[in-house]
């Protein structure tokens, strides 16, 4: 049992320095812990049969060659090549961002052109529908790396919205960004909700 762990240690820290990631990096892919990773890495313990079958996906390897020594193992005759991808996600996130805003612009000329009056509103309304773009964008490219900035950044902008609307309309509710705090803090806890892992 022991040579076995030091053989999928081996295998785990060379397909992973291999594929250029960190232990955290690793740990998130599989909702494990860095020290788990770590763990397993030092041959202290061995994943179990689910996460070795997801090791196995995204090393490109199957279960019985992760379980062997990488002198026993053999070529895939069909390997997948890895998608490749021909453009940038940052360069396609600005251009839904900057589309949103000059259609925003559009808007804002068509009702200063056709009535005359300056709809400041529209930009305003503007962030918020960019902001859930960017947190769209963000979680198909980026592994919803540093979503919970955005959904924070949208309830603020959200409540901001619905407190410009009314000003428009002569209130004043300043009371409305006291939801602010817990409205935040939940986004907060939400985000930290995880079962722990060994």
């Amino acid at each position: 049992m022991d040579e076995l762990k030091l053989v999928v240690a081996s295998n785990l820290i060379k397909l992973r320095q291999a594929a250029g990631m960190t232990q955290a990096e690793l740990g998130e892919k599989l909702n494990y812990s860095d020290k788990t990773v770590s763990k397993w890495e030092r041959g202290e313990s061995i994943p179990d049969a689910y996460i070795l079958t997801r090791l196995a996906e995204i090393y490109g390897l199957t279960v019985d060659e992760l379980l062997h020594s990488d002198s026993d193992w053999k070529p895939v005759t069909e390997a997948k090549a890895p998608v490749e991808r021909t453009f940038s996600s940052a360069v396609v996130t600005l251009v839904a961002i900057v589309g949103i805003w000059t259609m925003a612009v559009i808007m804002f000329v068509a009702f200063w052109v056709a009535m005359g009056q300056l709809q400041w509103l529209i930009f305003a309304c503007a962030v918020p529908v960019t902001l859930v773009t960017w947190l769209v964008l963000n979680s198909v490219w980026n592994a919803g790396r540093h979503n919970m900035l955005i959904v924070m950044a949208l309830v603020a902008a959200v409540v901001t919205l619905v407190y410009l609307f009314m000003l428009h309309y002569k209130w004043q509710p300043w009371q409305l960004f006291l939801i602010l705090i817990p409205a935040e803090l939940l986004v907060f806890l939400c985000f930290h909700i995880r079962r722990r892992k060994s």
